[in-house]
């Protein structure tokens, strides 16, 4: 197949791989109990036809074309054949508010719009007639075809009319790897949301990037794709349309969450891309059907866990006298678990939000290779990505993509620089100064790398405490640390402006259980909270992290919260981050405390 970096946009690549694949299938979806494919060609001839009834409606080059639409093969039909005419699209949200809708037309100055459904129409449509847009196309049929402000069009209809011929259409392509493919909005820090122009020479670098990654590391083979994450969100836009079409590969579309599961089952991917709440409800599901059958089981699930985790302590390697059970394990309980997983998976990649270590050792001991990722939407979205030829470790996100820079500032902040990196933020030159400085895209994270070149994200920039002195620290690599003591469940840390570290700590609630019944107590937070005993055995847990700790990290004094933190009455895990203003203001006092204040 063409080589990658020989595409000028992301349009030329599917027309290539189209003529290289030709009938073979390509985009799949559930047709009542049955997977229907529709061909490379197929695809190509529709691309060709829509792109072709565009034009005649008056699309021209660098206009722009909302897209609301769940994931279905439509969504990458319409997206292809805007972006053939050389028009930007703006892909949306499906959950959007008709306010979410007016802002996005009217920020976008978007010209007309797909939509896939009735529902969908019900909040875009009352934005359209407020709004500039001249006409709107329906994928599915609507009852009404008229609409008294603006003219909707049936998408069967226009593909009928206009009969395109995919080899006239990839000659007359115009984009090139400059030229703005999509505006992508992302949710600005207190503001309204921000359209991110990705180029198609963005998209197209993630795209090479991480096709390197699967051909050097898993053999670049017949890939099947299981798409589920929304596609209107960069990073399965990137990584779950546009690495499959460089690939070659085939794309599922999953019928939901609940049948999330049973599709895997049936479509058997190679890859997934997905996110870490994801794995976590995967990995409970796993859990809990090996628990119902029975002690044995069970046990066995344990005993992988156990030397999986032992694994990867000693960097990849198992004491001889447990490779026995090992070997044992592999032939019993992980191939039923693989097999729940279609039996063929390659990887799964993880991206959007950080990953539970604990929940990639998981699935690493049962055979299965988990990649953490970690990238912007103002990046493509992906930076870096961990592979094995490298080293799996589960609290790194990998080293960089080829063709990739990252480096740490002074500060700490994570910088990127590349093809990779963005246009700017659309009608927003003063944001787009303040991100991309001098070439470098400024992330806002702070991270560093380790010894073999493998970045690891430690915070957020702007959650960084600055203390009197003006030292730096990260509260979520201290956070992070002290609940992995067994008597801590939650912790809040605090220092910004003030001389050293204090923290605000919630002890784990079953370590408490057992604390209380053998002190003779009830395990009554708010009772215990001021019991000097308790007091006691906290601090040892956080002596054993202050020992690990620089002297500006280590945590000098604590209290203990009255009640598990909670955020709208959900409890917040020891890995979720911590709303720091609202813990903190309903703490103040105690926090103040701390200091003597």
């Amino acid at each position: 197949m063409q080589a990658l970096e020989h595409f000028p946009s992301l349009t030329a690549m599917f027309f290539a791989r189209a003529m290289e694949r030709g009938e073979r299938p390509f985009l799949w979806a559930k047709r009542g109990d049955t997977w229907q494919p529709i061909s490379w060609m197929e695809t190509a001839r529709r691309v060709a036809s829509l792109a072709k009834a565009l034009r005649a409606l008056g699309i021209a080059p660098g206009d722009r074309v909302m897209l609301v639409s769940e994931n279905r093969p439509e969504f990458c039909i319409a997206d292809l054949a805007i972006m053939a005419t050389g028009a930007i699209t703006v892909p949306t949200y499906t959950t959007n508010t008709t306010r979410d809708h007016e802002h996005i037309i009217a920020n976008s100055g978007a010209r007309a719009v797909f939509f896939s459904t009735a529902k969908i129409a019900g909040a875009l449509l009352p934005a359209v007639v407020r709004s500039r847009i001249e006409f709107a196309i329906s994928i599915e049929p609507l009852k009404s075809m008229q609409n008294s402000a603006v003219e909707i069009c049936d998408w069967a209809t226009l593909l009928a009319e206009h009969p395109g011929d995919p080899a006239i259409c990839a000659a007359e392509l115009t984009a090139t790897r400059e030229d703005v493919a999509c505006l992508i909005y992302t949710s600005g820090t207190g503001g309204a949301p921000r359209g991110v122009m990705q180029h198609h020479g963005a998209i197209l670098c993630n795209v090479e990037g991480c096709v390197d990654i699967i051909a050097g590391d898993f053999g670049w083979d017949e890939e099947v794709f299981l798409s589920f994450l929304p596609i209107s969100h960069a990073y399965e836009h990137s990584g779950g349309q546009f690495l499959p079409i460089g690939l070659g590969g085939q794309i599922y579309y999953a019928e939901s969450l609940e049948k999330l599961a049973a599709n895997i089952a049936e479509t058997r991917p190679t890859i997934m891309v997905v996110v870490p709440r994801l794995f976590e409800l995967l990995r409970t599901r796993v859990t809990k059907a090996v628990e119902k059958q029975g002690k044995l089981p069970a046990f066995m699930l344990e005993q992988t866990l156990r030397l999986g985790a032992k694994r990867a302590a000693n960097g990849g390697t198992l004491p001889f006298w447990e490779k026995p059970l090992e070997a044992i394990l592999n032939r019993t309980i992980a191939p039923k678990i693989q097999a729940r997983f279609g039996g063929r998976m390659k990887a799964l990649v993880s991206g959007g939000a950080p990953l539970s270590p604990e929940v990639g050792s998981f699935f690493q001991s049962l055979g299965l290779t988990l990649l953490q990722g970690y990238g912007q939407t103002e990046a493509g979205p992906v930076v870096s990505c961990n592979r094995p030829s490298v080293g799996l470790r589960m609290e790194t996100v990998g080293p960089p993509l080829k063709n990739v820079e990252v480096r740490i500032a002074e500060d700490g902040e994570i910088l990127v620089r590349g093809e990779l990196v963005m246009k700017g933020y659309w009608n927003n030159p003063a944001e787009t100064a303040r991100t991309i400085q001098d070439g470098w895209l400024h992330t806002g994270d702070i991270g560093e790398f380790d010894e073999r070149g493998r970045l690891m994200i430690t915070d957020r920039k702007k959650d960084l405490i600055v203390n009197d002195k003006g030292d730096n620290v990260a509260p979520a690599k201290l956070e992070g640390m002290l609940t992995l003591q067994p008597e801590i469940g939650q912790v809040m840390v605090y220092g910004d402006r003030r001389p050293h570290i204090v923290a605000l700590i919630v002890p784990d609630p079953e370590w408490l259980k057992e604390w209380a019944a053998a002190q003779g107590k009830e395990p009554d937070l708010a009772a215990l909270r001021d019991d000097p005993t308790l007091h006691v055995a906290i601090r040892a847990a956080v002596d054993r992290v202050n020992a690990d700790l620089s002297v500006i990290e280590k945590v000098r004094r604590f209290a203990l919260a009255d009640e598990p933190f909670t955020i709208d009455n959900e409890m917040l895990t020891p890995k979720q981050s911590i709303r720091r203003h609202i813990i903190r203001a309903r703490y103040q006092a105690r926090l103040d405390a701390l200091y003597g204040g």
